[in-house]
């Protein structure tokens, strides 16, 4: 097989790949969460001291990101000093129901964006976001803010590799997530969940679900 050759096949398998996998992610992926960050690593972060890290962690699970900024701000923090923060972590937005205020705190992002983001609710996958959003601004940039999204995951019909998408979720709560089936309610999840990995966790992680 010719270089030129070997090189069509893998862009080939490479772009495959892409297309299959992408329907899958329902977290966007790059980001870290600021809900789980450990606090050594919050307070390297840029803006962040240790004493603004510490008191941050103790705050947290922040439902939304606005409830995050609020929080950085009553630390004395300016607007201008806590967006380079959402560069590197951030409270990831439920396309379907976030708000302007935690769209617009998306670094770079206008008021023609949360437009957008409403137009196409409900969301129902991420290939969805990619061919919509793309449309006004392309491959690159909706990657960028995908980033900062998600699309609930059903508790009961969510995939391995969908779940997998949640920031910081390791097999043992994959496997529990799945033991309990079917979900019922939230308050089924909040007492069985809860029992491995206590409140502020269950909090964090309910944020990415529903039951359908």
């Amino acid at each position: 097989m010719t270089r030129t050759r070997l090189l069509s096949v893998v862009t080939g398998m490479l772009a495959l790949f892409v297309v299959t996998a992408s329907p899958h992610a329902q977290v966007g992926q790059g980001l870290a969460d600021l809900n789980a960050v450990p606090e050594a690593t919050l307070a390297t972060m840029p803006s962040m001291t240790p004493a603004i890290a510490k008191a941050f962690v103790a705050a947290r699970p922040f439902n939304t990101i606005v409830d995050a900024n609020t929080f950085l701000l009553g630390q004395k923090l300016t607007q201008e000093q806590i967006t380079p923060l959402y560069e590197k972590a951030f409270v990831h937005i439920n396309l379907n129901t976030g708000t302007a205020p935690e769209i617009l705190l998306i670094p770079r992002v206008g008021k023609r964006m949360t437009r957008e983001f409403e137009e196409y609710r409900p969301w129902v996958t991420m290939a969805q976001f990619d061919k919509e959003i793309g449309k006004y601004v392309g491959a690159a940039e909706t990657n960028r803010l995908k980033q900062y999204v998600f699309i609930p995951l059903d508790l009961n019909t969510a995939t391995d590799e969908q779940f997998k998408t949640i920031p910081g979720l390791g097999d043992n709560m994959l496997r529990e997530f799945k033991e309990y089936r079917p979900w019922k309610a939230k308050a089924q999840f909040d007492k069985e969940i809860g029992k491995y990995v206590g409140p502020k966790e269950t909090a964090r992680l309910w944020r990415f679900m529903t039951i359908k």
